[in-house]
């Protein structure tokens, strides 16, 4: 089973080098600072989904999967070209947010500021809307594996008692597989692996 940021052994972590590897999938997953429920507003994970969308042609990747929670990002991808970059990929995803949260702060939210302030140990500060580092990248390539990460995914909200059924959460991709004219973003299912060896999950 693929296992949250927060369930993952160290020993499956990836925290040093990333695999761009050809025709591999990749499932990511990062986190809001220090695991603050950021995300858990509409506008926020407005914004993080004008930056999967601009990400997506700007890189030229197939998006999958994707599940927004309220401190994390749970997210299956495929990138189209021969050579590429998870890590700039992870920069266009998160830097447009960070700047509109900032942005937004500053200028409507000074007292939500501190939630969002990095204090460093020689006393620069920051604001700060992800936590630093990678988060998790693991490459997938079998459909067996795939699949199962995209289940993982769109159950997400139901094992953290957020709803009933992951149709009930409006910030994933389990709408649009449900119904292509549903749902926050475009998924790519046409490049999607065959399913026919596993039983296809409904909801």
């Amino acid at each position: 089973m693929v296992n949250d940021e927060s369930d993952v052994k160290p020993v499956y972590r990836k925290t040093c080098r990333r695999y761009d590897e050809p025709g591999d999938v990749h499932y990511l997953t990062f986190s809001c600072f220090q695991r603050r429920p950021f995300l858990s507003r509409p506008r926020t994970c407005r914004w993080f989904i004008d930056a999967i969308e601009a990400a997506r042609e700007k890189h030229q990747f197939d998006l999958w999967a994707f599940v927004i929670m309220p401190e994390h990002v749970h997210m299956l991808i495929y990138p189209r070209r021969p050579a590429y970059s998870i890590s700039s990929i992870l920069s266009s995803l998160k830097i447009p947010v960070t700047r509109r949260a900032e942005r937004f702060v500053r200028e409507q939210a000074p007292e939500f500021a501190v939630q969002m302030t990095d204090r460093q140990p020689n006393g620069k500060t920051s604001l700060r809307f992800w936590q630093s580092g990678g988060g998790y990248d693991r490459n997938l390539w079998s459909p067996k594996h795939i699949w199962e990460a995209i289940d993982y995914i769109h159950d997400n909200p139901v094992r953290r008692d957020l709803c009933e059924s992951p149709l009930d959460w409006p910030w994933s991709s389990v709408l649009y597989y449900e119904d292509r004219e549903s749902g926050p973003l475009r998924i790519d299912l046409d490049s999607l692996p065959d399913d026919r060896c596993r039983g296809r999950k409904r909801y």
